[in-house]
């Protein structure tokens, strides 16, 4: 397989991906209460292994939360702030420790304001509390898991030629 083809392979799988687990966390519940817990953020933690991560994090979100019925801001916002933490993710990818950091910030900052002035989650400093929380379990807890699972498997799975 070229370059190409398995960089748009790669993207697509994770995009798939993040939109299945997206409705796993729904069917549970998990992805509307006070905390939200997206299986799905566990998988920003991929642009540590390959930048074919980025695109596929930032469709993957996309079209989750199209598919979700979120509301356009929410759509347009959240996958924003995907995009930014997967970009900065592969940026500071020599220090394994740092990979859940930038989605956790970026979610962090920019989906309570989305909270506060689309769906009027009121008070702003409860959203950046639970939406901090939410990541720091999903990407935090759940993405570093995945990510010292794959260590192990990394080779196998991330084509590297394409770095």
């Amino acid at each position: 397989m070229n370059n190409k083809t398995s960089f748009l392979s790669h993207a697509a799988i994770i995009a798939a991906l993040y939109i299945v687990l997206t409705f796993l966390a729904n069917a549970f519940g998990l992805a509307s209460g006070v905390i939200q817990i997206r299986f799905s953020e566990a998988l920003t933690i991929l642009p540590f292994f390959t930048p074919a991560a980025i695109p596929g994090l930032f469709t993957g979100c996309l079209l989750a939360n199209i598919l979700t019925g979120c509301a356009v801001p929410d759509v347009l916002v959240g996958s924003f702030a995907t995009l930014m933490g997967a970009l900065f993710t592969y940026k500071f990818r020599k220090y394994k420790w740092m990979a859940p950091v930038p989605p956790i910030v970026s979610n962090a900052i920019l989906i309570p304001l989305v909270l506060y002035y689309v769906y009027d989650m009121r008070p702003l400093w409860f959203a950046f509390v639970t939406v901090t929380i939410g990541e720091i379990l999903s990407c935090g807890v759940l993405g570093m898991l995945l990510l010292h699972t794959l260590l192990k498997h990394a080779g196998r799975l991330f084509n590297d030629a394409y770095r």
